[in-house]
């Protein structure tokens, strides 16, 4: 019988102590230790077959030019932004971790993609739902007659890779990563020790066999993945599954990939027969609006490859206690307040004592400077009352001292306003004459200060 030992761990970050702590030296964390039992030879086998040796490759170190290169074989799927978001498709022997709030979608993101692989044979294994749960999905989706899918409901990884050895499939889906366990590890299925245990064995899976593993995560109240940080390193890939669950729209989020971009996004509708893609994304942030209306401004933005308008909404008004509110939805409130404060010392405009709100619409949260231009139109159209034309975008980051500054691929963000059927779009009039002066049918206006856009536009 193996000799067990008592270990407390972190539960926020992972960190291990040999008693427990009040406040963890890692992470800085308060009351976040829990004892846990861990079997000794756990740690001194973390593969998914101890039998299986690891190869006739040694630890020899090689010169960098020397090394063969080749790209990543990749599978392709139907789901274009799942392909875009993981950098081209899905890489072999990838390891992909997808977290989200409950009742996002997350479990009908993986599903939906088990029944869209007809070429390929996928295992999904469900430690929260019967067979019975997920053949009813699956009859939603209306693709389940097609797909060469296995359905395991099983929470002992050790039975897992049983029916792996059996079925060999070409990728495999856990949902989710807190519910498994290991026999190898005594302590309770979420643990700290059980997620990297877990994780552990299905990364020395992926690798060995080079078969894709997707992995779902549950996340906490404060929007982080569950369990130790350690489990997001050990990964290749973080997705994150974001969206309010009363709209019908969610955003596939890439945090980390190390095959692509991590500054992806991919955009989807839930329907009722599941998760559609949505290839143009600028049409539905974008609100068809009948009259002119102040406070509203267009931004060509960019996220990742992906150039997007979306649409800035700002209401300016006199505050009703002495201090005024500063509310910002999707956008860093620390940048409104620093664009409210070169409006004020540059321009003159009075809104030290007025409240103002600030939202993105269609839930995103945006971080591209180049949206700071429409920021601030938007902020004076509403305290000014006066609308903004409704086929006028803008694509500048406005610094310090009020001037507009140029951002990156603005020829991408000035086709998609064109393709749209915007007529005039704002940009810096420091890029280069020969965008400014190219082949293009929308109106390209340069400006340098703040104070050269407000007079075209309000007179």
């Amino acid at each position: 019988m193996a000799k067990s030992k008592t270990v407390y761990f972190c539960q926020h970050c992972g960190h291990e102590s040999a008693k427990w702590l009040g406040k963890c030296p890692s992470c800085q964390q308060w009351n976040t230790f829990v004892e846990e039992i861990v079997e000794k030879s756990a740690a001194a086998v973390p593969t998914w077959k101890s039998e299986q040796p690891r190869g006739a490759k040694g630890n020899k170190a090689a010169v960098l030019h020397e090394i063969d290169y080749r790209e990543e074989d990749r599978i392709l799927t139907s789901d274009a932004e799942l392909n875009r978001v993981l950098g081209g498709g899905i890489v072999r022997g990838s390891l992909v971790l997808v977290g989200g709030e409950p009742g996002i979608g997350k479990s009908t993101l993986m599903l939906q993609l088990a029944l869209q692989m007809p070429a390929a044979k996928v295992l999904y294994v469900s430690g929260e739902e019967s067979e019975q749960q997920i053949k009813m999905r699956a009859e939603r989706l209306q693709q389940s007659s097609k797909a060469n899918c296995y359905i395991l409901t099983a929470t002992d990884v050790q039975e897992i890779f049983r029916q792996v050895e059996e079925v060999k499939p070409d990728l495999l889906i856990i949902d989710s990563i807190q519910t498994l366990y290991s026999q190898r590890v005594e302590s309770a299925p979420g643990s700290v020790s059980q997620v990297r245990e877990c994780t552990a064995m299905l990364l020395r899976f992926a690798k060995e066999s080079a078969t894709p593993v997707f992995l779902i995560g549950h996340i906490t109240k404060d929007g982080a993945i569950a369990g130790p940080k350690v489990l997001e390193h050990m990964v290749d890939t973080v997705l994150q599954f974001e969206g309010d669950r009363h709209h019908t729209y969610r955003i596939l989020r890439s945090v980390k990939n190390r095959f692509g971009s991590a500054a992806e996004l991919g955009i989807y509708e839930m329907q009722g027969s599941g998760l559609r893609e949505v290839s143009n994304p600028s049409e539905i942030l974008l609100s068809q609006r009948e009259e002119a209306m102040s406070g509203i401004a267009i931004a060509a933005m960019l996220e990742g490859v992906r150039p997007m308008l979306i649409e800035v909404q700002a209401l300016v008004s006199n505050s009703a206690y002495g201090t005024p509110q500063r509310s910002s939805t999707g956008f860093d409130g620390r940048r409104l307040n620093m664009l409210l404060a070169v409006l004020e010392k540059r321009l003159g405009f009075r809104l030290s004592m007025q409240d103002v709100f600030l939202n993105i619409a269609g839930g995103l949260r945006v971080e591209d400077p180049a949206i700071d231009l429409a920021v601030i139109v938007a902020v004076i159209s509403s305290q000014q009352d006066l609308p903004v034309p409704a086929d006028a975008a803008f694509a500048a980051e406005v610094g310090l001292s009020g001037e507009i500054r140029a951002v990156n691929r603005i020829e991408q963000r000035i086709a998609e306003a064109e393709k749209l059927g915007f007529k005039t779009i704002y940009i810096s009039k420091y890029h280069k004459k020969a965008v400014i002066q190219g082949n293009h049918h929308i109106q390209i206006k340069a400006v340098g200060k703040v104070e050269d856009i407000f007079g075209d536009l309000f007179g």
